[in-house]
């Protein structure tokens, strides 16, 4: 996994463990799965439109928000990005088309 990746796996842990009023992750935690999941949506609006405008520099900015409130939801289910990157190692040389037949079958 990337170095940052790991990097910021390991931070959000640490927030867990931390006081809600100091560290915004640790907010997130604190009010629990629903308001994290509406980060993770809003995100990923804001993500769509930022590609749909085509400015590029919008698109990094908000795919990296996207990719961290993944993470954050990710961390909060108790699961780590090396587990996302698992399942993307098992799809190569599989057509998207059979492995959503696998899912489905």
């Amino acid at each position: 996994m990337s170095e940052v990746l790991q990097r910021l796996a390991q931070i959000l842990e640490q927030r867990k463990q931390e006081p809600a009023d100091k560290s915004y992750t640790a907010s997130l935690y604190a009010k629990g799965i629903d308001s994290i999941l509406k980060k993770v949506g809003e995100e990923a609006t804001e993500t769509v439109i930022a590609a749909k405008n085509g400015d590029k520099q919008q698109i990094i900015y908000e795919t990296a928000d996207l990719w961290f409130h993944c993470m954050v939801m990710l961390a909060h289910q108790g699961l780590h990005p090396d587990d996302v990157l698992q399942e993307l190692q098992r799809r190569f040389g599989l057509s998207g088309l059979e492995e959503k037949a696998q899912r489905n079958g």
